[in-house]
């Protein structure tokens, strides 16, 4: 679905969520993009916000890539949270939290280095994602970086469709909580509520890495607009 409001969101759904981590490994380039995310993880991190962060994947990842570093994950899948708080269990330095994103994220969270999200954000409707870039900008310190590899909308509907044949899949068979936006509108949201450096670093068919800088914080956005 694009550009639109879902009518469900299959995710409360334990048996969907199952079946996407299932079949995860076999999303064509998927390795590719999570390796492309990794060369731009910040060098210095002291702590990193992953937002629908799933079974904790990509937390693991970051936990890896820069182990001096504390980690909040957030989802709002009971399913997920279950698999992600297993997968930490004995990593103190990650805090596994239920949020939906169609929520404001908590001040009381604190400010970040780095945010990152992998194949959610898509999941909430197009005012909602502008909204919510403005306060992952908010929650980030000064100098942070945002790295979202998402799923973003086909230019084209023969172009979706070509993708979905890339999965595997039918336009029937396709995931009604989708609500896609094209890279181009994503990159300029970013660019609105104060991101610097913004680019798409990466992209295959649907699948695109989408980043930005936080700069000297809101303020000093505000003052040079």
């Amino acid at each position: 679905m694009s550009r639109g409001v879902t009518t469900e969101n299959r995710w409360v759904d334990a048996e969907h969520a199952r079946a996407y981590l299932a079949n995860r490994e076999s999303i064509p380039y998927r390795a590719e993009g999570m390796a492309v995310l990794a060369q731009f993880v910040p060098a210095e991190v002291e702590r990193v916000l992953d937002l629908g962060t799933g079974d904790g994947v990509l937390m693991a990842l970051m936990r890896e890539l820069r182990p001096s570093a504390s980690g909040l994950a957030s989802d709002f899948s009971e399913e997920m949270l279950g698999l992600a708080r297993a997968r930490f269990a004995e990593d103190n330095a990650v805090e596994v939290v239920a949020h939906d994103l169609d929520v404001p994220l908590p001040a009381t969270w604190g400010e970040f280095d780095l945010v990152v999200s992998s194949f959610a954000i898509h999941h909430v409707n197009d005012v909602r994602k502008r909204a919510l870039y403005g306060e992952v900008f908010d929650r980030l310190a000064p100098g942070g970086v945002f790295l979202n590899l998402e799923h973003v909308a086909s230019p084209t509907p023969e172009l979706h469709v070509d993708f979905l044949t890339a999965l595997g899949i039918t336009v029937d068979q396709d995931d009604p909580s989708n609500i896609l936006a094209p890279v181009e509108d994503q990159l300029c949201w970013l660019r609105g509520v104060g991101f610097t450096q913004v680019d798409c670093h990466w992209k295959w068919r649907e699948l695109a890495l989408l980043s930005g800088s936080s700069g000297f914080g809101r303020a000093a956005a505000v003052r040079s607009g």
